[in-house]
């Protein structure tokens, strides 16, 4: 059974237990987009803006033409559910409802990478990720 060993370097973790962990924050994304995408409709967002925006998240690759890590703190700064939460905050607090459906494309957006089992990346490589290596 392969192992991976801990931040900490004293635990060793199975292939299976990762695995299981990974499962559940797939599943975490699925229920994120899946919820997002229920309230966009909810709030009378139009299919033409969510087709539009949907992959907007990802221009931030771009970032990579400045270094692995310049590439992932970009990457990670439009992945991470901190900007569209904190956008929808903002959208309910300050009374600007027009806000909202931004937030909840992103937030979808976030959800569906995750389901696909792209998480945020480490600065090493573009496909190391937080949910495990991308591709073989």
């Amino acid at each position: 059974m392969t192992t991976v060993e801990s931040r900490a370097g004293s635990k060793h973790l199975s292939a299976r237990t990762l695995d299981g962990v990974r499962a559940l924050l797939r599943f975490e994304g699925l229920a994120l987009m899946t919820v997002a995408l229920l309230l966009y409709v909810r709030v009378g967002g139009s299919f033409s803006q969510l087709a539009l925006l949907f992959l907007a998240p990802d221009s931030s690759m771009l970032f990579y033409l400045f270094g692995a890590r310049v590439g992932a703190a970009g990457y990670n700064a439009a992945h991470s559910t901190l900007g569209p939460l904190t956008l929808a905050a903002f959208s309910i607090a300050a009374a600007q409802p027009s806000t909202l459906p931004f937030a909840l494309i992103w937030l979808a957006h976030i959800g569906f990478d995750r389901t696909l089992g792209y998480g945020l990346k480490h600065a090493s490589d573009f496909r190391d990720t937080h949910l495990g290596r991308i591709g073989k």
